[in-house]
């Protein structure tokens, strides 16, 4: 199974989508979208900037936990990752967006 993008509704009626490695951990989610288009518009940011390791912003919590960041070229966060445990292992995520997003199949789960 190869990575997908998953776009569903959110409890409060806002669209999201959430990225799947081929193992079916989610690695990227997004924000809440008003549309589905501007959700749409999200799934392509992120398969236009998740191959560029600059668009990627690490960062550690107060809690000693890692996660990353995906930004756009205007420097809005298009996705951010789950927490990991080690910066290697949030390292070993990154790498899965680099290279699943840009080919991700998009299941719609809003119907």
């Amino acid at each position: 199974m190869a990575g997908k993008f998953e776009l569903y509704k959110d409890k409060a009626g806002g669209y999201r989508f959430r990225l799947k490695a081929a193992n079916g951990e989610i690695v990227l989610v997004s924000e809440s979208y008003k549309t589905r288009a501007s959700a749409d518009q999200g799934v392509a940011s992120v398969r236009k900037n998740a191959p560029s390791d600059a668009r990627y912003e690490r960062k550690a919590s107060s809690s000693g936990k890692y996660m990353f960041n995906l930004k756009a070229t205007n420097g809005q966060v298009i996705g951010t990752s789950e927490q990991y445990a080690s910066e290697m292992s949030r390292d070993a995520g990154i790498e899965v967006v680099k290279k699943t997003a840009p080919d991700a199949e998009l299941v719609d789960q809003t119907g």
